[in-house]
């Protein structure tokens, strides 16, 4: 747990130093935010500060795997794949991207997560009971070749239900504190610090942005940086809730990542009952009604309070299949 505090705490201190300079590079390079009607806020703010919570989460990450000697397929894969995501989410901050060619990286991605060996290989069916993780073949639904498309679905869809989330100052990154500390305390009592190590230094370095990024925002983290923690995080929840916890391994994932899923659902329930595209970007998203009825700092809580209470029901259901 010591371990795990620590590279919290590093990732945090980094991130928060980092932020500055990263702000004054954006802001150089003319990568800004600008007020629109679908934008909460007033003035003109810079986007890539995912580049701070990049550079801190590696910062934090790189001494303690190589010190335990814990490097892993899964942080190779976080590597490369995650540096791919978090470039072509800088050129969509300063240039857009289509909504096509983000879900052709994204889906492409999750193809790659499973060159690396990282994939969903079954899940346990639904109706099972609780029960000890333990192998039990007559609950266990095998994927075999399946395996691969649903891997990179599940990339996607948390991947850009993260980055859907960050339209409000600090709810991506503290939703994304909330679920990463929810699979860091999983991890320790485990004691799978491979997983541990990266999701601490994920949820840290999101604190860490916090400290420019609660409202009013003096930096948001742009598709960057929502799009590499959710990718981190949907890689991290492959490979620790769906194999530390194999007998429950739908339930508990979809609880840790509660309000993504439960956003997106939000949203696409109300574009089809509108009749219209689900690419399309508008103001239907959980967040923006819950604005509008109780102010952007309460809806903020609000939904880091629903955010809690998923996790705290994830570690329950965990605890009792120990």
């Amino acid at each position: 747990m010591r371990i795990a505090f620590f590279t919290f705490l590093i990732a945090m201190i980094a991130t928060a130093l980092i932020t500055p300079a990263v702000r004054a590079f954006a802001i150089r390079m003319g990568v800004m935010d600008q007020p629109d009607e679908r934008r909460v806020h007033r003035e003109p703010t810079p986007r890539w500060g995912g580049i701070a919570l990049y550079i801190g989460f590696w910062l934090a990450v790189i001494p303690f795997v190589f010190w335990l000697r814990i490097w892993s397929n899964a942080l190779t894969a976080i590597l490369v794949l995650g540096t791919v995501i978090a470039l072509v989410g800088m050129y969509d901050d300063k240039y857009p991207v289509s909504p096509f060619w983000q879900m052709a990286v994204l889906l492409s991605a999750g193809v790659g997560l499973t060159l690396f060996g990282i994939r969903i290989e079954g899940i346990t069916h639904p109706l099972a009971p609780l029960m000890p993780s333990e192998y039990r073949p007559e609950y266990w639904l095998p994927l075999g070749l399946w395996s691969v498309p649903v891997t990179a679905l599940w990339v996607f869809v948390v991947t850009k239900t993260v980055d859907s989330i960050d339209g409000l100052d600090g709810l991506a990154a503290g939703v994304t504190t909330i679920s990463a500390s929810t699979l860091t305390l999983m991890a320790v009592s485990e004691k799978q610090m491979a997983i541990a190590v990266p999701s601490a230094a994920l949820a840290g370095a999101c604190v860490g942005f916090l400290r420019h990024n609660i409202n009013p925002a003096s930096i948001f983290m742009g598709t960057v940086g929502a799009q590499f923690i959710g990718f981190v995080l949907a890689t991290l929840a492959v490979v620790g809730t769906f194999k530390v916890a194999a007998a429950i391994s739908v339930l508990v994932p979809l609880l840790v990542l509660g309000v993504p899923f439960f956003d997106a659902f939000f949203v696409v329930s109300r574009r089809v009952l509108a009749r219209q595209p689900l690419h399309k970007a508008d103001m239907r998203h959980f967040h923006h009604w819950l604005v509008g009825r109780v102010g952007h700092r309460r809806a903020v809580m609000v939904i880091w309070a629903i955010g809690l209470v998923f996790s705290a029901a994830a570690l329950t259901i965990y605890r009792l299949t120990r």
